[in-house]
């Protein structure tokens, strides 16, 4: 984990905001207000499939947005500013709703929690750390975090919907969840571990 001093970019070509890339991140986006919705109505079977539908077409957008903004030179600064943050609009909104609907409860809210604070807390120390324009870079495990907390909330979603198919689904769901929230928790240690030297300098 490192930080390093931004620099002004150098004159690029403009990339559209209706550039698929981005597109595919404000699908992403879109799905929250669809999962959630779905999710007032836990107990029916098949609204308990399309919550989990829109939830993995949303993920699944997550490594094709980055990879074809790469592929086809179409990365921009909307891009990589909107992408963290449908990430965490939809990891943040289904384990709220996961939360109300009693499919993570008693020990199992400790690990959302952390996954709430730790997203609350990294979000907080980029927004100083770009006032000295100093970036953070995003590292493979924080990238593993991602992907584990997706699958962790896949499988909850799936519920017991999941379970008429897989018996333990919510049980693999609730696995999932501590072990991204571990990885979680030392993603963020790491990123304040990395950023904590800034923190503590004097405004000049």
């Amino acid at each position: 984990m490192f930080l390093r001093t931004m620099t002004p970019d150098s004159p690029k070509r403009r990339i559209s905001p209706l550039a698929l890339p981005n597109i595919l991140t404000y699908g992403r986006i879109a799905a929250v207000p669809v999962v959630v919705a779905c999710l007032f109505w836990p107990a029916d079977i098949w609204v308990r499939w399309v919550a989990f539908g829109a939830f993995a077409l949303a993920a699944i957008t997550d490594y094709f947005d980055g990879y074809l903004a790469r592929a086809w030179g179409q990365q921009s600064s909307l891009g990589r500013m909107l992408d963290p943050i449908a990430d965490k609009l939809l990891v943040s909104a289904c384990l709220l709703m996961l939360t109300a609907d009693n499919t993570i409860r008693s020990w199992s809210l400790w690990a959302a929690i952390v996954i709430l604070c730790r997203e609350i807390l990294v979000s907080g120390l980029r927004e100083f750390l770009a006032e000295l324009r100093v970036s953070v870079p995003v590292t493979r495990l924080a990238k593993w975090k991602t992907t584990a907390q997706l699958l962790a909330i896949g499988f909850l979603l799936a519920g017991p919907a999941g379970e008429t198919i897989l018996p333990g689904t919510v049980n693999i769901g609730l696995v999932l969840l501590w072990i991204s929230a571990v990885v979680t928790l030392y993603t963020g240690y790491d990123y304040f571990r990395s950023g904590v030297r800034h923190l503590l300098e004097d405004p000049q």
